[in-house]
């Protein structure tokens, strides 16, 4: 039983930090040493690599692939389940709902105590928004096409698995933005995301298959992200429109962000 958890930790961990040690392009920008996130800084365009995109392709390779099996891959869902639910038939925690964010947070949090990430704060939001678009839409549509039953039979969204898709995404983020700064950093968000995938089958809530696609979306996303994001920011920004600043504000009874400068 301790065998299984430990492959499943292993087999998502491994290939993601695999992905993550593949060497990207993209060109490092100097944070801003006030904290503001600037709106009006160039983005560095990144080159297309398809080897970067091989880790992810094999997961959700793998994720389709147990869909339509009737072998030993559906048999490995099945068994994984079973342990998982010997072990702990009443499991039910939610942390898995918060710890998703987690990588993210992070990205934020060292930011603003003076660890500078690749990019300033207005663009790793969008950057983030932008992945977190891409996996949204495209979990959406394959959760509606595959129709797949939960193993609690909740439901016939069970693959991919939106949770763990979120978590990785957010840990591909956090290794794009600090795997120059501290490698460590970067993979650190993928034992996260790895703990919230395995939350998700421990509360019978995913087949370890949807866990597995998961994360190759959550990665994908992120990739997709930072390829794309250059062009559209290009799309909207000109040289003269670089006096926009966005800043995190905070006031009795009120949190947010303002948006100032001339339009």
């Amino acid at each position: 039983m301790c065998r299984i958890r430990l492959s499943i930790l292993l087999f998502i961990t491994t290939i993601s930090i695999c992905s993550a040690q593949v060497i990207d392009s993209t060109a490092i920008l100097p944070a801003d040493t006030a904290g503001r996130w600037y709106a009006g800084n160039p983005v560095p365009k990144m080159k297309f690599r398809p080897i970067t995109f091989i880790a992810p392709a094999v997961l959700i390779g793998y994720g389709f692939a147990a869909v339509y099996d009737h072998g030993a891959l559906k048999q490995l869902d099945v068994s994984t389940k079973a342990e998982l639910q010997e072990d702990h038939p009443l499991f039910a925690a939610h942390v898995d709902d918060y710890l998703q964010l987690a990588p993210a947070a992070a990205v934020y949090a060292l930011n603003l105590s003076g660890v500078k990430g690749k990019h300033n704060l207005f663009d790793a939001s969008m950057l983030y928004v932008t992945s977190a678009a891409i996996m949204g839409v495209s979990t959406h549509f394959v959760k509606q096409g595959v129709g797949r039953m939960r193993p609690d039979g909740s439901g016939t969204n069970s693959f991919p698995s939106g949770h763990t898709a979120s978590a990785f995404m957010a840990a591909e983020f956090l290794h794009q933005e600090y795997k120059d700064v501290d490698p460590w950093i970067g993979y650190a968000g993928y034992f996260v995301a790895t703990a919230t995938g395995t939350l998700r089958m421990y509360n019978n809530k995913h087949w370890f298959s949807d866990v597995v696609a998961g994360a190759g979306f959550g990665i994908a996303s992120t990739k997709i992200a930072y390829l794309i994001y250059p062009y559209m920011k290009g799309l909207f920004t000109t040289k003269k429109e670089g006096n926009f600043t966005l800043m995190p504000f905070h006031q009795p009874g009120s949190t947010g962000l303002m948006l100032s400068g001339r339009f």
